[in-house]
């Protein structure tokens, strides 16, 4: 596994567009790998005042034209995962971050289930917790917060057709301990939740004394 990141110039036109309708970026991140096209995770992050798009891929992308596009040219790294993932012990306390697309199923009078986004914070932070046992960790309710909530509208072209996307996006931060080494790693290589090819269910983590 690989763990990309780029720089994003946020000035730039093409740029402006993709951060509204992510499913540019989505296209571009697939563009950047030959061969069969795959779902990779990735995630929009800000960091000292400058925003990133980190990429979580089995191989190693080719990223001068994603960079060219959206950032800036030749400012892009990418690094190996396993040294992290060879770190993750039973137990073991992690700072985290995660954008996700909290949502619940409901069914409607047709029978037909329609999923609702999770509006308020107590409904988040619980969407995650509940979720976090079957993902290889655990974290309390006062362990994390959510730092961000987003809506995004845009529109995603199906071959002849043009459909309309709403979902929220919600990132969380904060500690997380590790309950099963085996789960965890297979979440952090595979995400949480929905709409992962729209920057959903990147989980990355920081060691923390």
């Amino acid at each position: 596994m690989y763990l990309s990141r780029v720089q994003l110039n946020v000035n730039l036109r093409e740029t402006m567009k993709a951060l509204a309708s992510p499913s540019k970026f989505h296209g571009a991140v697939e563009s950047s790998f030959p061969g069969v096209k795959k779902r990779r995770l990735w995630r929009l992050d800000t960091l000292s005042g400058q925003q990133y798009i980190l990429i979580l891929s089995e191989d190693i992308p080719d990223l001068n034209n994603f960079a060219s596009q959206y950032g800036y040219v030749g400012n892009y790294e990418t690094k190996d995962y396993l040294p992290l993932l060879d770190k993750i012990r039973l137990g073991d306390h992690w700072g985290f971050r995660l954008t996700a697309n909290p949502t619940i199923s409901k069914m409607c009078e047709n029978s037909r289930g329609k999923v609702l986004a999770h509006i308020t914070v107590e409904h988040q932070k619980s969407w995650l917790i509940e979720r976090s046992d079957n993902n290889g960790f655990s974290v309390k309710e006062d362990s994390f917060a959510v730092v961000q909530s987003k809506w995004y509208q845009f529109y995603k072209r199906d071959f002849d057709k043009s459909t309309v996307v709403k979902l929220l996006s919600v990132t969380f931060e904060g500690m997380l301990t590790i309950t099963d080494v085996d789960k965890f790693k297979e979440t952090l290589c595979n995400g949480i939740g929905r709409e992962k090819a729209y920057g959903m269910g990147l989980l990355t983590v920081v060691k923390r004394r």
